[in-house]
């Protein structure tokens, strides 16, 4: 009997001796890799994405619908997080009534979604902008339209803006 308790009793040690050792050394976490570099292409494809729902004043949510996503799939696509099939640009060039090299088309900033994140003020400038041009589209008299750009164009030149770019 004194044979088999010294036995037991090396294993008990032998056990113990092993959790020392193994609480001693680091343990190794599994971690996730770090998500892939967003490609400039992408960035931009979303942004010009984006950038023509909210002129049309479309919802996510009815974007996601007219193509068969959700919006949280067209929230992916326009932040350049997830890339856009072919199949999927034909269905949201046809749902925002656009060719599909607007979304490729460099004019307006192909090296915007390169630069980094936008300032909060050109966030804004953004937005204001495109509420203009919506409220612009709906106006039917060619003479209001005419008087509104003159008006703009005269302010922006008191300014010392002299039109900018945007208004040439």
């Amino acid at each position: 009997m004194q044979n088999g308790y010294v036995k037991v009793e090396q294993c008990v040690s032998k056990m113990n001796r092993i959790k020392t050792v193994a609480s001693e050394q680091p343990r190794i976490r599994a971690t996730s890799p770090p998500p892939p570099a967003r490609h400039p292409m992408d960035i931009q494809v979303g942004g010009r994405l984006r950038q023509r729902r909210l002129l049309l004043g479309m919802s996510q949510k009815r974007l996601g619908e007219a193509i068969g996503v959700s919006f949280q799939q067209v929230q992916k696509y326009e932040r350049g997080a997830s890339r856009i099939s072919a199949s999927s640009l034909y269905d949201l060039s046809r749902a925002l009534d656009v060719p599909i090299t607007f979304f490729f088309d460099a004019s307006d900033g192909a090296a915007e979604g390169q630069g980094g994140l936008e300032s909060a003020e050109g966030r804004l400038l953004k937005r204001e902008m495109l509420e203009l041009v919506r409220s612009f589209g709906r106006l039917t008299d060619a003479s209001v339209r005419s008087r509104i750009c003159e008006l703009v164009k005269a302010l922006a030149a008191t300014e010392g803006g002299g039109g900018g770019p945007a208004l040439r």
